[in-house]
């Protein structure tokens, strides 16, 4: 089993999570965050500690889809291990449907 980022950090992308990563497999990206799959050690802390509920294990339905999405953009963009602040906006676009389709952006973020 594994941890991976879903739909719901798209334009939201706390940061909490990271802080708490034993092994520091998070990957940042311009607007939103993804778990390596490959690294993460299915403990399980960082998904209490996501506001937005957008971390969720892949043994629950349809996760298929999140592990490789998670896997792609984690070879791509940099490390981050330090909390930041949420995106502007965050507050409005939590929970939001359709976040993929509206917001997602492949560019990396700066990581750190």
């Amino acid at each position: 089993m594994t941890y991976v980022v879903t739909e719901n950090c798209i334009a939201c992308k706390y940061t909490d999570c990271v802080e708490v990563c034993p092994v520091d497999c998070f990957y940042e990206g311009e607007n939103t965050l993804v778990i390596h799959p490959d690294e993460c050690i299915d403990c399980g802390v960082c998904e209490p500690e996501c506001p937005a509920d957008a971390i969720r294990p892949d043994t629950e339905p349809d996760m298929e889809k999140w592990v490789e999405f998670n896997r792609k953009y984690a070879e791509i963009w940099p490390v981050i291990i330090s909390k930041k602040e949420p995106m502007p906006g965050y507050e409005d676009r939590d929970g939001e449907e359709g976040k993929m389709e509206k917001y997602f952006s492949e560019a990396p973020g700066e990581g750190g």
